[in-house]
């Protein structure tokens, strides 16, 4: 992304309701995961998932990202488990992780197959991947280019390229409903362009309305609702144990 958004990024990914909604349903799915289990945030940024992991109790969390400027962040908030690493060529042994988590970062590799071909490389037999990437190409906005994004995401182009890759998809969802409308007539009017971007600073109150509708939704989600339309989509899948006859 941008280094000008990447600072502002960094500056509100501590508070922001997206972002707390995002780690919100991350920490549900995973709360009955090993505290030992080996967990790799992909995309690590300033590294907030991870400091939540660790206070949660896990032990084993690494994390990384391609920009040395979101590492350096992360090793100055204490995180000396994060690395400056490319998500499409990683560093790690086969079998190496029981969860690998890539929030929002897809949509950044120029070659999405092979991302997803060496994460699945990673992953130990079994091992969960959770993803988020943003919905729909006709809500393209100068979010999107200020983040340096390649694409967005459908339903059925999202679920192929997970099993052509070997992951067996356990759960998949339309995420951040309510924010749908919003996100339509801002990419309609382009409002975006004239703001810049859609990540900024909002007043209290308005940040956390925003979040527990979130986590509402969040909640619905877990419970086995597939959302019918989002800003993003949300995928929880497994590695496909591989099967000799």
């Amino acid at each position: 992304m941008e280094k000008k958004y990447e600072k502002r990024y960094h500056a509100i990914e501590e508070s922001n309701w997206w972002f707390l909604g995002r780690r919100d349903i991350i920490m549900k799915l995973i709360r009955k995961v090993s505290k030992k289990a080996k967990i790799l945030d992909i995309g690590c940024a300033g590294g907030s998932l991870m400091k939540k992991l660790y206070s949660a109790g896990y032990i084993n969390v690494s994390g990384i990202d391609i920009s040395k400027s979101a590492i350096k962040t992360c090793n100055e908030r204490g995180l000396k488990t994060a690395c400056v690493c490319n998500g499409m060529k990683t560093k790690y042994k086969e079998n190496s992780f029981d969860i690998l988590i890539a929030s929002d970062i897809l949509e950044h590799c120029a070659n999405d197959e092979l991302a997803l071909s060496e994460w699945n490389r990673i992953l130990k037999p079994n091992g969960i991947l959770i993803l988020f990437v943003p919905a729909f190409q006709f809500l393209w906005s100068e979010h999107d280019v200020k983040n340096k994004h390649y694409r967005r995401y459908t339903y059925p182009i999202v679920k192929k390229i997970l099993e052509k890759n070997n992951f067996e998809i356990l759960r998949l969802s339309f995420w951040n409903a309510f924010a749908f409308v919003p996100k339509c007539i801002m990419a309609f009017f382009k409002i975006s362009e004239k703001t810049g971007d859609d990540m900024r600073h909002l007043p209290n109150r308005i940040n956390s309305l925003l979040f527990n509708t979130l986590r509402l939704e969040n909640n619905a989600i877990l419970s086995g609702i597939k959302l019918p339309l989002g800003v993003s989509l949300f995928i929880y899948a497994k590695k496909k144990t591989q099967t000799t006859t």
